[in-house]
């Protein structure tokens, strides 16, 4: 048996349960008694409630409960506690929850929601960011000052302004004063939708003795237990929450929504088993969506290309309330000039308040936001200098003993090689063996380049725990908390597991489900975290483990510990010699011929939380917001019709440094994914609305996502620079393919139409009314 697992290829561990679909997700799980749970949600983006008349839905046969926001007035979110979970005195967003429906029956509960009448008093809508930044905008929470605060977060009363972060680095005058170029850029990125398959869902029960037990297609199960405890003052322990398999996420399905309703309904009738199940309509406009941006960027640099300044101003639009954009706006904050060096920075990065439905987690984290950005302005100044826009980036390039713009000093290992990574994408698409332009007839060809970075931006203490219990014939069952929703993280985590322990992954068990009763706390299964945390935890129990099987075998063996290892099944001795044991044989104690028993069933406990982090300087930004930073180069090839301004993707490409690849072929899978999904972003997705702020396009039918036929042809490359601090060096790449992307087409578009676009989607009509609002 080849004793090598990191680096393999390794067969899913939940394929054939996927293949075969015996895979049990949250909605299909059922018990006698159910109720079901329907939203009535708002008509209007902005506007009091004067009053709810739910009589008619009452009268519903097999109607148990409606549940109003003045039933239960409480405000959640985190960091800022600003969301009632239903909403109470008005309604900030088109499709805000106003009343919850429980029936005997799905459909009859969905009746009786359309039954209820509210009546409204319409105020003035936000429409962005900029709109909401503006002095005098009307606000949309009058009651800031008072709201709870979580984390580190800075509203700003009497604003739109939900949090604002600073950086402040170096001297701005010294910058100007030594720039010869200056270049500035606006530009602008909608809403989307995370458009995961599986619809969020969540079924909530609250036991005779007061167990409330939830079971949520959920990110982050640790972070519910928490929060309902924290929210309706309920003993944690008496929280219990379960999440199986997830059906895709992209950063969605780590708010903290459904649960609350849920558990309201379940409480409403007495404890009884709740299902809430969103419709897609209301999965797209009522649960969170992906954030915003408006961005105003200026950079200078030398006659030689050399960066020497930025000034920086990103709105990030949260829509109606703030929950994971206030740390999103301060995740863009701490890598907002993006892979540069760049001694002079000024930044102002706002969580804003819009009429829009409210962000949450997206892959990225706020960062293809900033990188289209950056990197159309870094595109525009090349242009400005003659310059090749590979090479211009190549110069700039952030490296070993460079600072951060929060002035974290850097080495190879938490930045590992974006030099290289441009080099090889340099090599991966031409970029010297064919023009960057092409024309032919009325088609042009064009390529577009973009670096990216990003951190973790976790809190400085999230961690996690793993347990390895040995079985009696010496296979392991992996106890941990992170949640399998599509990226391979449950199964990366035995192949960790098994390269410490030198044995076949496939004697390694594992579940695709997790439930905070039996499983040790992992913070969530975010921000590119997991196999980082929770592969530390692993080796720390691994490692437990080891001392335990050698502890024993050196009781049967007659020597010491210290002369043994462990590998391919056996504890052995070092020097060598065949002498050893089966793990099998001691994986549970060891029996003497006598009958006298030592040692007892192997169980190694691990547990990992981030070293040496700090939160930022309020003034200044200074502060170390993660571990590491993933680096890489991304390009786009377009062919672009001047006809019609129609355009196909030819080819896109990414190298990355990955740290140490765990399993190839899951790391191609995961940036390839995300590369459709940047591009998917970039030249389609979009919410469309009218005046009042209604979203005209709720569903998959009207909102465009990037079909199969659509796709171009990836390439995908790494660079291998290993991360001290982690599991054989990894690196997080979960969603790094996504960042460049949106900026590489944005790009290739502008050097193909030669007029720069700064606003997506990149849409034939956008590009139309771009080149002739031009002239």
């Amino acid at each position: 048996m080849n004793e090598r697992s990191i680096g393999k290829s390794t067969i899913r561990k939940e394929s054939w349960e996927k293949v075969t679909g015996t895979a049990k997700y949250a909605d299909d799980f059922s018990k006698i008694g159910l109720l079901h749970a329907k939203l009535a949600v708002s008509p209007h983006a902005h506007a009091k409630i004067i009053s709810i008349d739910s009589s008619e839905a009452r009268k519903v046969p097999g109607v148990k409960a409606v549940i109003i926001g003045k039933d239960h007035p409480i405000l959640t979110g985190s960091p800022l506690e600003d969301r009632p979970p239903i909403a109470i005195d008005k309604v900030r967003y088109y499709g805000e929850p106003v009343a919850i429906v429980v029936a005997e029956q799905e459909y009859a509960a969905e009746m009786a929601a359309l039954l209820i009448k509210v009546n409204y008093e319409l105020l003035p809508v936000l429409h962005s960011p900029m709109e909401a930044y503006q002095q005098g905008a009307p606000l949309l929470h009058e009651h800031l000052a008072t709201y709870k605060r979580q984390e580190e977060v800075y509203p700003e009363p009497g604003t739109n302004i939900a949090n604002r972060t600073k950086i402040r680095k170096g001297n701005m005058e010294e910058g100007w004063n030594h720039s010869d170029h200056i270049m500035d850029v606006h530009v602008t990125l909608p809403q989307s939708d995370h458009a995961a398959m599986e619809t969020r869902c969540c079924t909530a029960e609250i036991s005779p003795e007061g167990k409330v037990i939830i079971s949520s297609a959920s990110q982050s199960p640790y972070v519910i237990r928490r929060t309902i405890s924290h929210s309706f003052h309920i003993p944690l322990q008496k929280v219990i929450v379960h999440t199986p398999l997830v059906g895709g996420s992209f950063g969605g399905k780590a708010a903290i929504q459904l649960e609350f309703l849920a558990y309201l309904a379940s409480s409403a009738v007495g404890g009884k088993t709740v299902k809430l199940v969103n419709s897609r309509e209301q999965d797209m406009i009522s649960s969170p969506v992906h954030i915003g941006l408006d961005a105003k960027i200026r950079l200078g640099c030398t006659h030689e290309g050399k960066l020497m300044a930025a000034e920086i101003l990103y709105l990030y639009d949260s829509g109606a309330y703030s929950d994971r954009g206030a740390v999103m706006s301060k995740a863009g904050a701490s890598d907002c000039t993006g892979p540069y060096r760049i001694d002079n920075v000024h930044c102002d990065s706002l969580c804003m308040y819009t009429n829009h439905p409210y962000a949450t987690s997206f892959r990225g984290f706020g960062h293809p936001e900033l990188t289209f950005a950056m990197e159309r302005c870094m595109d525009l100044l090349a242009e400005r200098m003659d310059m090749d826009p590979l090479e211009f980036r190549f110069i700039n390039a952030i490296g070993i003993g460079d600072t951060t713009p929060t002035q974290t000093i850097l080495d190879r290992s938490n930045v590992g090689n974006l030099p290289m990574c441009i080099a090889k994408l340099k090599t991966l698409i031409l970029w010297d063996n064919s023009p960057i332009i092409k024309q032919e007839g009325h088609f042009i060809k064009a390529k577009g380049v973009s670096c990216f970075w990003k951190n973790s931006s976790t809190p400085t203490d999230a961690g996690a725990g793993a347990i390895v219990m040995f079985n009696p014939d010496g296979s392991i069952n992996l106890l941990c908390g992170a949640v399998e929703f599509g990226q391979g993280t449950r199964t990366a985590l035995t192949q960790i597991l098994a390269e410490r322990l030198r044995m076949d992954d496939q004697m390694i068990h594992i579940s695709m489900s997790v439930d905070t009763e039996f499983d040790p706390q992992h913070w969530k299964t975010v921000a590119s975290r997991s196999t980082f945390l929770v592969g530390n935890a692993v080796l720390a129990a691994a490692e437990d483990a080891i001392i335990q099987l050698k502890d024993i075998a050196s009781q049967v063996l007659e020597c010491s510990p210290d002369e043994l290892d462990v590998g391919k099944g056996r504890v052995f001795f070092k020097n060598g010699s065949d002498i050893g044991i089966e793990v099998e044989k001691i994986a549970n104690g060891y029996k003497f011929p006598d009958g006298h028993t030592i040692g007892g069933q192997v169980i190694g406990r691990g547990s990992y939380t981030m070293r040496n982090l700090t939160l930022l300087d309020p003034d200044t930004g200074k502060g170390n917001p993660g571990p590491e930073w993933t680096v890489g180069a991304q390009a786009v090839e377009v062919e672009l019709d001047t006809r019609e301004y129609t355009y196909k993707i030819m080819n896109a490409a990414t190298v990355i440094d990955a740290g140490k690849v765990i399993n190839p072929e899951f790391a191609r899978s995961q940036i390839t994914g995300g590369m459709s999904i940047g591009l998917s972003l970039a030249s389609r997705e979009v919410f469309l609305s009218n005046d009042s702020g209604s979203i005209l396009n709720p569903q998959l039918r009207t909102y465009k996502l990037i079909r199969y036929g659509e796709q171009p042809e990836y390439f995908v490359d790494f660079v291998e620079t290993p991360h001290l601090e982690a599991p054989y060096g990894l690196r997080g790449i979960g969603e790094h393919g996504v960042i460049g992307m949106p900026a590489a087409l944005a790009n290739s578009l502008s050097i193909a139409i030669g007029v720069g676009l700064n606003q997506l989607p990149l849409t034939p009509e956008v590009i139309w009314r771009t080149v002739h609002d031009s002239f």
